[in-house]
């Protein structure tokens, strides 16, 4: 009897067992596996079609549980970074259409959203989740095509997570007698909010969800590069019957968000962007009766013990800082390797950036996707310059870039001193700062050396000095054996030029209450 021959058997996402043995005999490592066969193995297209999205060709502004047109009658363009394409107009809101929002959400703060119960303000936020989780896929397509990162990040993980903050905050709505025992939680009024481009769904869920909850109405301005999720989720919120003028988006650039900050009828400001404005807002609001909090920039320390896992580190630093393009402001963008075990990190973390793929944000086969615009593309530029400039050695994944749209390869630096541009500033890109370290104690007075103290991380086998370090960084968030991982239960925020306050967890709430 012809027995049939085995099939061979391609792991997208393994290398096979039978593949790893060198010509002596000896086993290779799992990194020189994925350089040595990874450039035989071609991946197939696996781009997501966004030909059935309802995607517009105007966005207007969103005041009074409407659609309106702006006051100014103008629109600036949303540009696709993977290709440098217009994918629609946005409404370039001013001061008057803020003054609309904010009458609008002041209305609907004193006659319907603060005097609802904590359980009908819940049945809402339980709806507008289960709606997200229903237009997960067409809202995954169009985050990665407006904001160029990867369809696997949209749909696996910030989608997932807008989902989830909505349904976190739906429970506590009617609990936040017992979440401050013994005192009297009351909303604020009406509060005024800023996200950023890296997270635009998941930041605009980070800030709704808890305000809502605690019986706060809201005038929402999303980045001028990112806008046009925000805008479908204000879809949503029709779709999802939310009082009119309970939330309001206006869309523009940095005048529009300039008066919201200065409004008078705004009870708070909640910020999420760079160090730089968030200064000047704290200075604009000093002295008046509004709350704010400010969630801004970040240089994480990524610090690798000499007992850690090594290839589980190099995955954590991999998801850290190249898998979200750098764009969190907790990216680990500076690596702390101790001394003895330098060369195997730095070996397989080249190794590893040789497997990344940079391409087409809507290809799932994609790891590392576009730069939000051409403005970060030349600021990441300008950092690696300044980093070759200052002596530090500059190591590039070999990789070719689409022709079209604002890329960058992977890559880090060696030789990094502490007084480097590239280890003190934000770069936002696929680029890590590597330097090496002694002792606990060394790594510990580095790490601090930075005027941020928003994330870290921590990597060793020993509990003890986990516990160690994690006391004594001056971090909001440190993440041990992992990298980026969140949770709504979790408050998140940081220290220093990091900015101040929390959210997610109870203490997120209590930033939206008055606590008497």
């Amino acid at each position: 009897m012809k027995k049939n021959k085995p099939r061979k058997i391609v792991s997208h996402d393994v290398i096979p067992s039978v593949m790893s043995a060198s010509s002596h005999g000896a086993p290779v490592p799992p990194a020189e596996r994925i350089l040595r066969f990874g450039d035989r193995w071609k991946y197939a297209p696996a781009p997501e079609a966004p030909s059935d999205l309802k995607l517009r060709s105007r966005y207007e502004l969103f005041i009074g549980g409407k659609f309106v047109k702006p006051s100014s009658g103008k629109y600036f363009p949303s540009i696709n970074p993977a290709n440098e394409q217009q994918l629609a107009e946005i409404a370039l809101g001013n001061a008057a259409d803020v003054e609309r929002a904010v009458k609008a959400a002041r209305h609907a703060y004193d006659h319907v959203w603060g005097k609802m119960s904590g359980r009908e303000r819940g049945k809402y936020l339980f709806r507008i989740a289960r709606l997200i989780q229903e237009k997960i896929r067409d809202l995954a397509v169009l985050e990665s095509l407006d904001g160029g990162k990867t369809i696997r990040e949209s749909r696996n993980i910030d989608l997932p997570l807008a989902a989830a903050h909505f349904f976190y905050h739906a429970g506590w709505a009617d609990k936040l007698d017992y979440a401050f025992a013994g005192r009297r939680p009351r909303p604020l009024g009406v509060v005024g909010q800023i996200i950023p481009w890296n997270f635009p769904m998941l930041m605009a869920a980070w800030k709704l969800a808890p305000a809502l909850a605690c019986g706060n109405t809201c005038v929402l301005k999303p980045a001028e590069t990112t806008s046009i999720t925000a805008l479908h989720l204000a879809e949503i919120f029709a779709e999802a019957d939310l009082p009119e003028g309970v939330v309001n988006i206006v869309t523009g650039a940095g005048d529009t968000g300039a008066a919201l900050v200065n409004h008078p009828d705004i009870d708070k400001i909640a910020f999420t962007g760079s160090t730089d404005v968030g200064k000047r807002i704290a200075k604009s609001l000093a002295g008046t009766r509004k709350k704010l909090t400010l969630e801004l920039g970040g240089k994480a320390a990524n610090i690798v013990c000499e007992d850690a896992p090594i290839d589980q580190a190099i995955e954590g630093i991999i998801q850290g800082i190249y898998f979200n393009q750098g764009h969190v402001c907790c990216a680990g963008s500076r690596l702390f390797v101790q001394e003895g075990i330098v060369e195997p990190v730095i070996r397989r973390l080249r190794n590893r950036l040789r497997s990344l793929r940079v391409g087409d944000p809507l290809d799932k086969n994609t790891d590392i996707g576009a730069i939000n615009s051409r403005e970060q593309l030349e600021r990441i530029r300008s950092l690696v310059e300044s980093g070759r400039e200052e002596g530090a050695e500059y190591h590039e994944a070999p990789c070719e870039l689409p022709a079209k749209g604002y890329y960058h390869a992977p890559a880090f630096f060696t030789g990094v001193a502490d007084s480097h541009r590239i280890a003190q500033e934000e770069i936002f890109g696929p680029v890590l700062s590597v330097m090496t370290f002694r002792t606990p104690e060394e790594a510990l007075e580095r790490a601090n050396n930075t005027p941020y103290g928003l994330s870290a991380g921590v990597w060793t086998d020993k509990g003890s000095k986990v516990f160690k370090l994690a006391t004594q960084l001056r971090a909001g968030v440190v993440w041990a054996e992992t990298y980026n991982k969140f949770d709504p239960a979790s408050p998140f925020g940081g220290y220093k030029e990091s900015g101040f306050g929390r959210e997610g967890g109870k203490q997120g709430l209590a930033a939206y209450l008055q606590i008497d």
